[in-house]
């Protein structure tokens, strides 16, 4: 597999510049007439911006429109403590440096907000609020059925210098473009099955279906972006999907209980682990890419709704997928 995939990687820059070229040439995605003509009523509102510019004297009108975000167990002077703290102003006025405008976030918003109204006619928009969380980027999204939390100071850059200490593999994710792709994200994990089986195979549909839905969620966003990578390692991805099943197939992953294969193939990390020396050149999750052309095989070969396939074993989506890597 070592020489396949060196093969396949050596051509990347060229199959990239080439796929650059030719979907710019390719007509933009588009929305569709129905999906236009769904209503949302979207409000953001900037509690960010708003706890930035707070005084002492103020504190209590802050608490009486956003009393979720003010747990009863602390006292105000907690609160009072934060607005004087020089990290916490720091930060807010870098929070407020890049998001001073956050229309086009806010339109992002609303498209994904009425395509998920499209498949999902019962979804109701959630109260929108943008806050700072000290860079919890592990929670940078909280969805509920009526409330949606954007921690917008985990949005700032992957360069920024507050991330200079996180890994790159994870500051890289913490940029604006991402914003609207993370809700996709938290939506789905609410509406697609969890597997039930634990075999890789199951965890590989599983966010297949996930990557799925959000391509139908995100029509204008680069299917690099879907899956939070960069251009380069979608072309890599791409370039070397037949050699990475056939690693799979041959190494029966497929069916296998085995704990350690999320952490190599479908958990975040800098790279996947096949144990070769190619493996630093990969990007991490490949078994999430390698699910989602399956789920995309699967669609494209029968006749069933997106809400239907959600619902659907894994085993069945392989079986009735047909796929076949692309080589």
């Amino acid at each position: 597999m070592y020489r396949k995939l060196l093969c396949k990687q050596m051509p990347v820059f060229t199959i990239f510049i080439i796929s650059v070229l030719f979907f710019a040439c390719k007509e933009s995605p588009k929305v569709s007439e129905d999906v236009q003509k769904i209503k949302i009523e979207l409000k953001v509102d900037r509690f960010d911006s708003e706890f930035a510019a707070a005084t002492p004297e103020n504190l209590s009108s802050l608490k009486s429109k956003y009393p979720y975000l003010f747990p009863a167990r602390y006292a105000d002077s907690v609160w009072v403590a934060k607005m004087r703290d020089t990290i916490q102003v720091e930060l807010l006025a870098e929070v407020q440096n890049t998001f001073s405008d956050f229309s086009q976030e806010e339109q992002s918003l609303e498209l994904l907000f009425q395509h998920i109204k499209y498949y999902f006619p019962k979804f109701e928009a959630p109260k929108v609020v943008t806050v700072t969380s000290d860079v919890d980027y592990s929670n940078r999204v909280i969805f509920t059925d009526t409330l949606l939390l954007i921690g917008v100071d985990n949005y700032l850059g992957p360069e920024h210098r507050f991330y200079r200490d996180i890994q790159k593999y994870i500051s890289a994710d913490l940029d604006r473009q991402y914003i609207a792709v993370d809700v996709a994200s938290a939506f789905a994990k609410k509406v697609v099955p969890r597997p039930q089986e634990r075999t890789f195979l199951a965890q590989l549909i599983y966010y297949g279906k996930e990557l799925y839905l959000k391509e139908k969620l995100l029509p204008l966003a680069t299917d690099a972006q879907k899956i939070n990578y960069s251009e380069v390692q979608y072309a890599w991805s791409e370039a070397n999907e037949e050699p990475i099943w056939r690693n799979f197939i041959e190494s029966e992953y497929l069916y296998s209980t085995d704990n350690t294969l999320a952490r190599r193939f479908l958990d975040p990390a800098p790279f996947s682990k096949f144990g070769l020396e190619l493996d630093n050149e990969s990007p991490g999750r490949v078994g999430r890419y390698l699910g989602w052309q399956i789920v995309r095989a699967f669609m494209d070969r029968n006749e069933v709704t997106l809400q239907q396939m959600l619902s659907l074993p894994a085993d069945e989506i392989f079986k009735k997928s047909n796929y076949k890597p692309k080589k």
